[in-house]
């Protein structure tokens, strides 16, 4: 069976979210399967919610437009709430429990791995690296991609201005990655 995901990150802008999803497709193309990425730009971008749509396959993509995502990573609760009824049956998701409800969070239809991504972030030193712990996570439990994929991938979205934030980028992801088992 080939490899496939598509998936819809989201949260609030200012959050990461894109930087994460452009992650994604990087690591994608760098492991040698074709990739979309359709980042959605609107005036909410600060402090609205904003999202995007990565797909990874080793075929052909038919579509970039995702209605049933297999895969969700929701950084904070209007996320979930927008996209998570979206989830396919038997679909992951990422939820970053440090800033949604775990009572909201769908667990029987879909596979759901709550993930504290800001109390990590702040632990290693960096709250904006929320982001990177919940890309880690979703990494792990998709298993779409190595996360070494990802890793080497940082220098493709990071600007030399802040190469030197790589390394904890690359920790986050990990200490993200740890927390699905």
């Amino acid at each position: 069976m080939s490899k496939y995901i598509d998936s819809i990150i989201a949260g609030f802008g200012g959050q990461g979210v894109m930087l994460i999803g452009n992650l994604l497709a990087y690591a994608g193309m760098n492991a040698g399967l074709n990739v979309t990425y359709i980042p959605v730009y609107g005036p909410e971008m600060r402090g609205g919610t904003a999202n995007c749509t990565v797909v990874l396959s080793e075929e052909e993509i038919g579509s970039p437009i995702i209605r049933s995502p297999h895969s969700l990573i929701a950084m904070n609760r209007p996320s979930l709430d927008k996209f998570q009824p979206r989830l396919m049956d038997g679909g992951i998701q990422i939820i970053n429990s440090s800033l949604i409800d775990k009572e909201l969070v769908e667990t029987e239809r879909v596979k759901s791995y709550l993930v504290p991504a800001n109390d990590i972030a702040d632990k290693l030193g960096n709250s904006r690296m929320a982001n990177m712990v919940a890309l880690g996570a979703f990494i792990k439990a998709s298993g779409i991609i190595d996360l070494t994929a990802v890793i080497e991938s940082l220098p493709n979205v990071i600007s030399a201005h802040y190469s030197h934030l790589i390394p904890k980028n690359a920790e986050a992801l990990q200490a993200g990655a740890n927390t699905v088992a």
